[in-house]
């Protein structure tokens, strides 16, 4: 059975930092694709970052280039968004998400609010 599962998020001031987790049960992140979203009150869900399955192609929405860094590491099994520089309007829930057998997967999510 495949899932994912976030952690790491929390309340950080602005200009602060977070490192979120997804750990990955059922399939091996080696393998593939890992993708970061989030979804902020009475906002649509939107991309943030993407890594593929070799690691050697990353992708960033403009909003987070410079700020964020997305990894994985296939001994742990878990992807990591490295957020950096944090600002008002990072708040949102972030999803990690996978395909795998032809089905996306999303993980539950993890809450970051970022306020003084």
């Amino acid at each position: 059975q495949v899932k994912l599962v976030e952690s790491g998020g929390g309340l950080v001031q602005p200009g602060g930092s977070l490192r979120l987790s997804c750990a990955a049960f059922g399939l091996t992140v080696g393998t593939r694709d890992m993708r970061w979203y989030r979804q902020a009150p009475g906002k649509e869900r939107e991309f943030v970052a993407s890594i593929s399955t070799t690691g050697n192609l990353i992708k960033y929405a403009d909003s987070v280039k410079g700020r964020f860094a997305v990894s994985k590491d296939s001994a742990s099994n878990q992807a990591y968004l490295q957020m950096n520089n944090l600002k008002p309007e990072d708040t949102a829930v972030y999803y990690c998400s996978t395909t795998y057998a032809l089905n996306n997967y999303w993980g539950q999510g993890t809450q970051v609010t970022v306020s003084s």
